[in-house]
């Protein structure tokens, strides 16, 4: 393969017919440069294919202008929309963004963590893994770091994600307040912060209301598509099942509807359902599903300016922000309704006005 010839500053300038520092001025924004020399030096770069190397430079000034993202699951749709906001905040300011994917694993984790130090990025948003050291070995490091969705017990400034617990709490009352009493709940892992906060927001509403939390309508563990679908069927095939069930992320929704519908329960007739996170897909599911919208994207936004607070601030100043907590949406749809009882059976997933069949929720209009 042929060696890649890399062109430098003195190739420009060669070309363009002007000095080594009227293109350093060009590059830099230092030095005013008329339009002409500015054009010349700009044509000539582009023919040369030639861009300044970014490593020489960060090594002069201290700074790459780039930040590291680190996210448990790719796949999961919550976090794109986080990775947007950042990366929509990080262009304004002149920022660059490597992404990372921890495929929920401590070691991976401190892989992506130890690789984005040595590339010298200026700072790092994680949401954490469970298990996860990151926070001890940033400290320690007295590296720029700001969490984002999933916090760590320890941290106690640097974090943004959403309220959880009110949440919780918010779609517990929403469910009760239609007459529901016997409520489950898909809680997820509870050394993740932000389901250990709904299972709190769940606790106060139930509590409020004098309703007891049964232990077989409780469900802690995974968060993943499986997780919600074996504790949605073991559940629903109680002697005595929930009439509603609370999911608490996306995977653990999509879960318990297959259950729903393999075992040809109506909802909301016989169980209503909420969800966590909004999606295109839950309005095209038939019925449509009540979901608690989380701000993604603006905890992306507002993580990242947190950050770069961080990274432009010496160490004895503070930013402005320490710790953001974003208000999160009950979408009220079709899925969730009053108990009707006793529950009657159908094959089909039908509408809360019991009108006949409609189509089963895997079917997508």
């Amino acid at each position: 393969m042929q060696e890649r010839i890399r062109c430098t500053m003195r190739d420009v300038a060669r070309l363009a017919g002007v000095s080594i520092s009227t293109v350093s001025a060009v590059l830099n924004e230092t030095v005013q440069v008329s339009a002409d020399r500015e054009k010349r030096v700009r044509t000539a770069m582009q023919t040369l294919d030639y861009h300044p190397d970014q490593v020489a430079r960060s090594l002069k000034v201290g700074k790459t202008n780039v930040i590291g993202v680190i996210v448990p699951d790719i796949t999961n749709t919550f976090y794109p929309e986080v990775i947007r906001g950042a990366e929509a905040a990080a262009a304004v300011a002149g920022y660059g963004v490597l992404l990372c994917d921890s495929n929920e694993n401590a070691a991976e984790e401190q892989k992506h963590l130890g690789m984005l130090s040595a590339r010298r990025v200026d700072g790092v948003l994680l949401a954490c893994c469970a298990n996860s050291s990151a926070y001890d070995t940033l400290i320690r490091r007295r590296f720029p770091i700001v969490f984002v969705d999933r916090i760590p017990d320890s941290a106690v400034e640097g974090t943004v994600c959403t309220d959880n617990l009110e949440a919780g709490y918010m779609a517990t009352r929403h469910l009760i307040t239609l007459g529901h009493e016997r409520i489950g709940l898909l809680a997820g892992h509870l050394g993740l912060s932000p389901h250990r906060d709904r299972l709190e927001g769940f606790r106060k509403a139930m509590q409020e209301s004098h309703l007891l939390v049964r232990d077989e309508y409780l469900v802690c563990g995974g968060i993943e598509i499986k997780t919600g679908y074996e504790s949605g069927k073991a559940m629903m095939t109680l002697p005595n099942p929930p009439t509603a069930i609370l999911a608490s992320n996306n995977m653990l929704t999509l879960g318990l509807i297959k259950a729903i519908r393999e075992l040809k329960i109506p909802c909301p007739l016989q169980v209503s359902v909420i969800g966590f996170d909004d999606y295109v897909w839950n309005e095209c599911f038939s019925p449509s599903v009540t979901t608690v919208a989380q701000p993604g994207y603006e905890a992306g936004r507002r993580s990242f300016e947190m950050l770069l607070q961080v990274i432009n601030h010496t160490q004895d100043e503070r930013p402005q922000e320490r710790n953001v907590r974003l208000r999160a949406e009950l979408r009220v749809r079709d899925s969730a309704g009053p108990p009707v009882m006793p529950a009657r059976q159908s094959t089909d997933w039908v509408d809360g006005n019991n009108r006949g069949t409609d189509q089963v929720i895997s079917d997508a209009r």
